[in-house]
């Protein structure tokens, strides 16, 4: 074989390789997107409490959910963004106001005083408890819960779910398992979902 074909042939093979790696590292697990068994659009949205562009998508989200009602379901996960300090906390924390039956509302709360809490360095675990008691929640319940350990194991299996799925930013969603691809806005959104409905 003359150099030439073997040289042709090595860069053939590397090819092959780069190819062939680029489909397997490129794929994206959707069982972290589950679709919904009854027929109807399933929207999950992985999002981190701190980031200001989950807070920028949340009211297109929050009208969306009241225009299609039982029609679309909307699933919240956390993907907290190890360089926002307080993102873990937050997570934990909607999830100890979700065993008082207060996610939504804690979620709400948190993006509306995001600017306030958001890109700290010191722990604002002071505000969500503050929140907490706006919203009426039994304070010992929520500081015990802050410090469950199996909450924020949820919340970093959560993270972990969202890793495999490929998610690397926030917000990302997933519409009937395929993963949103452009910028969240509302009428984007729409758009997905319909296309889904039709």
């Amino acid at each position: 074989m003359s150099k030439n074909a073997r040289l042709s042939l090595i860069i053939v093979a590397v090819v092959a390789v780069v190819v062939a790696g680029f489909f397997l590292f490129s794929r994206t697990d959707t069982t972290a997107a589950p679709q919904s068994a009854d027929g109807r659009v399933t929207v999950v949205e992985y999002l981190d409490m701190e980031c200001p562009s989950c807070r920028a998508a949340y009211p297109g989200v929050e009208k969306l959910k009241g225009e299609y009602g039982d029609r679309v379901t909307f699933d919240v996960r956390h993907f907290p963004i190890p360089m926002h300090r307080n993102a873990e906390l937050a997570a934990v924390a909607v999830e100890a106001a979700g065993a008082q039956g207060k996610r939504d509302e804690m979620i709400k709360v948190m993006f509306e005083a995001q600017p306030q809490w958001g890109g700290q360095q010191t722990s604002q675990r002071a505000a969500f408890r503050l929140f907490a008691e706006q919203l009426g929640l039994d304070q010992a319940a929520f500081e015990k819960a802050l410090d469950d350990s199996a909450l924020r194991t949820r919340v970093l299996a959560s993270r972990d779910e969202g890793s495999k799925a490929g998610v690397t930013g926030t917000p990302t969603f997933f519409i009937n398992g395929t993963k949103f691809t452009g910028a969240p806005s509302y009428d984007a959104l729409k758009k997905a979902i319909e296309k889904e409905l039709s």
